[in-house]
């Protein structure tokens, strides 16, 4: 890690935010605690941005997850793909979807409709653009406001994992943490 982490907030909403993500998770995050802690309107950002995740987007818990977390396999975001697994088992959603990702063309745990979303979000995140034949074979499956909001997770894990690479963040032991938990 480049910055070494604040353990203690300045501000309210640091300690807040802190308490919530050691609540949530069984520690304080890293990214929270090198770059939330440095630039603290990040915490109103980073919290607006959560909600939206969880309480905005329409599609299915399982796709949800798996257009977030292959992204940060995409761009080795160990952070990133840590909290990805733990949030999926503090969802009672299995891990061997998450596992199998880097095969999901050929895997049969996948179906039609998540291969063309991560076909789609592989070739944004590897590309920045996709091509005709992918986004036709996305809008087969997925309504208008579902590929916005499959666009928009997209870019909200690369911007994670933009965040956590320069910075040599990496993972928190989250995983291990739910497993214990849900348990």
């Amino acid at each position: 890690m480049r910055l070494a982490p604040i353990e203690h907030p300045s501000t309210i909403v640091g300690k807040l935010a802190y308490w919530m993500t050691e609540r949530r998770f069984g520690k304080v995050i890293t990214p929270m605690k090198v770059i939330y802690a440095r630039l603290p309107a990040l915490f109103r950002h980073a919290y607006q941005q959560i909600r939206i995740v969880e309480k905005e987007i329409s599609l299915d818990p399982t796709i949800n997850v798996l257009v977030r977390t292959w992204p940060a396999m995409i761009n080795e975001c160990a952070f990133c793909v840590d909290i990805a697994k733990a949030g999926a088992l503090y969802r009672h959603l299995t891990l061997e979807k998450l596992e199998t990702l880097p095969s999901y063309r050929t895997s049969p745990l996948y179906d039609a409709r998540e291969r063309a979303a991560l076909a789609y979000v592989e070739e944004a995140t590897r590309h920045k653009h996709v091509d005709d034949a992918t986004f036709a074979e996305l809008r087969r499956h997925f309504d208008e406001r579902q590929i916005v909001e499959i666009t928009w997770l997209n870019a909200l894990e690369n911007y994670y994992n933009l965040l956590n690479l320069p910075l040599g963040i990496e993972a928190d032991g989250l995983c291990a943490l739910a497993a214990r938990r849900t348990a």
